[in-house]
């Protein structure tokens, strides 16, 4: 009768283990499929656009996408019309006007050149808060995989200059939205 109570309680807990492995293996949530990352047709060379006019920045922000990280460059009085642009991997940012170097963290250095001055041109007044060799202003890209490090370059002759520290040299696009000019880097 001994034998049969501890085989019974054997049986007991094994079935409590058993039941509890398949109560916790249909509780964990599935795991998302891998993004499908089309950036392809995004390269490393060269990029830019013509100015029509030149209007104030006014905002930079940064965020994270599934295959890419972005930098998004707000030119809100641009009315939908095209912002000039142009964007390209550099060995060292060396600001306009002074020719100054501008230490930029990460592998590689995308220098950023947006047709809009950090300023009203008719008043002068600042309209983005950048100061050269400083991070850009409430952009943090801690944490990013792609970006490292931001610098404010300069605001002359109608462009706004910065650097973009990203771990290596990347695919990268540049997509204009509305009054928005977007940079997107790709992850790999």
């Amino acid at each position: 009768m001994r034998r049969l109570g501890t085989g019974l309680t054997a049986l007991a807990l094994a079935g409590a283990v058993v039941a509890a492995t398949a109560v916790s293996a249909t509780a964990a949530p599935a795991a998302a499929p891998p993004a499908k990352c089309d950036t392809g047709s995004w390269g490393s060379a060269p990029k830019s656009a013509e100015a029509n006019d030149y209007k104030p920045l006014t905002k930079v922000r940064a965020g994270q996408h599934a295959c890419y990280d972005r930098l998004v460059f707000e030119v809100p009085s641009a009315g939908g019309k095209p912002v000039g642009y142009r964007v390209g991997y550099v060995d060292a940012l060396h600001q306009d006007g002074s020719g100054d170097r501008i230490p930029v963290g990460g592998g590689a250095i995308l220098e950023i050149r947006v047709a809009a001055p950090s300023y009203d041109p008719e008043t002068g007044k600042a309209t983005y808060p950048g100061k050269a060799g400083k991070p850009l202003p409430g952009v943090d890209v801690k944490g990013f995989k792609t970006f490292e490090d931001t610098r404010f370059a300069a605001s002359f002759e109608g462009d706004t200059q910065l650097g973009l520290g990203v771990r290596k040299r990347l695919p990268f696009r540049v997509v204009q939205e509305k009054n928005q000019l977007v940079v997107d880097v790709a992850h790999s």
